[in-house]
């Protein structure tokens, strides 16, 4: 895609995203409105995602503020269900 298409795209606000993976893959979910978007992305690429959001976030609190934000891992994912308990797994 060249920059002058990519400047020009339709722009939508995500007001979530969910991860989902298995061994071989990572599951991204963009939710905007009613509508949804799945990305699927090898482990290294949503690890190059992690790393490059994470310059980006830096870059931009160097530039203003320190971001308030917390993250809460027990917020249950609707596209990965949680891992069952130990106790409740048949033997």
């Amino acid at each position: 895609m060249k920059k002058e298409d990519f400047q020009n795209a339709p722009k939508l606000f995500c007001e979530s995203a969910s991860v989902a993976y298995t061994p071989e893959y990572f599951v991204l979910g963009l939710k905007s409105g009613n509508q949804g978007t799945l990305y699927s992305l090898t482990p290294q690429h949503a690890k190059r995602l992690a790393q490059y959001l994470t310059h980006q976030v830096k870059e931009f609190e160097d530039k203003h503020n320190v971001i308030d934000s917390n993250w809460n891992p027990n917020i249950v994912s609707p596209v990965q269900p949680p891992n069952p308990k130990e106790s409740d797994k048949s033997t």
